[in-house]
């Protein structure tokens, strides 16, 4: 409940919010899962929809719309790649290089849902772009771009690594598991032309984990 709305930015038409680790983006459909932020962000700003959505494990910037205009407008900047997303997270072990690029399409594990797994004949195409921050003894910070926008994306190809996210209690084995409390993963920043002014914006929040 604290901080109840952590607003990064305001004007006419978007709403930009840092969203804690452990709240919905949206309502669920059991009853003591409507709390959402954008049950939050409604109560203060009633014509707000949200534009995008984060893993209810994931904090960081999510994009609201004030207006129908904003909300198309942005919409189709997401679904045609012209915005750009950069993650962190923190994972379990040290990668063999600095960087690299996971090209692996996902699908639906449906008899574990709402997992999510790699299908090379099924599944959807996915790419995420990763580089390493600084690692220690136990585990690495890693800088993440998706390329597309495939549910729980970056977990599942950081596990298809053999890295997974410290904290993950879907995807990470119990050692990974136990090294957080929290899913170490943060949409740092979000970039997107503006709806009205056209003018590149850059919305980020800090992260500490």
């Amino acid at each position: 409940m604290n901080p109840y709305l952590d607003i990064l930015y305001r004007d006419n038409d978007l709403l930009v919010l840092n969203k804690q680790a452990g709240l919905l983006s949206v309502p669920g459909k059991a009853p003591e899962h409507k709390d959402c932020l954008q049950y939050r962000a409604q109560r203060a700003f009633p014509t707000a929809t949200v534009v995008h959505r984060l893993d209810m494990a994931t904090s960081g910037v999510i994009i609201f719309a004030l207006n129908k205009s904003a909300h198309v407008n942005v919409s189709r900047q997401l679904e045609t790649r012209q915005t750009d997303k950069t993650y962190f997270a923190r994972v379990y072990g040290m990668p063999l290089e600095n960087e690299g690029i996971v090209d692996l399409p996902l699908i639906c594990d449906w008899p574990n849902r709402p997992k999510q797994m790699v299908d090379h004949e099924r599944g959807k195409p996915a790419q995420t772009h990763w580089s390493v921050v600084e690692s220690d003894a136990h585990s690495s910070l890693i800088k993440l771009k998706p390329i597309t926008g495939r549910s729980h994306q970056l977990r599942v190809h950081m596990l298809a690594l053999g890295y997974p996210i410290l904290g993950d209690k879907l995807y990470a084995h119990e050692q990974a598991k136990s090294m957080s409390e929290r899913l170490c993963l943060h949409a740092q920043s979000h970039t997107i032309t503006h709806p009205t002014s056209g003018q590149t914006i850059t919305f980020s929040s800090e992260f500490i984990f």
